[in-house]
């Protein structure tokens, strides 16, 4: 059974990179700059989705390591 939970985990993490991360200001800022034809802020879409990652990223490593160390434990 936990094997089922961890691939659902996984293939989450996986499509969750296509959902857009802006907040509304954010977003409107960025399109009516688009829209005047200055291309800052082209990337803010990624960087915000790069930095919400980080948190998720950083968990799942530490449950993984904690999981791995309890197996090595049990088997010993």
């Amino acid at each position: 059974m936990p094997n089922k939970k961890l691939i659902l985990l996984v293939v989450g993490f996986l499509f969750v990179m296509d959902s857009f991360g802006q907040c509304a200001m954010c977003k409107a800022a960025v399109e009516a700059n688009l829209a005047a034809g200055d291309d800052i802020g082209a990337g803010l879409n990624g960087g915000i989705l790069y930095l919400m990652s980080m948190p998720y990223i950083a968990v799942f490593s530490f449950a993984l390591f904690y999981y791995l160390q309890k197996r090595k434990e049990q088997t010993a």
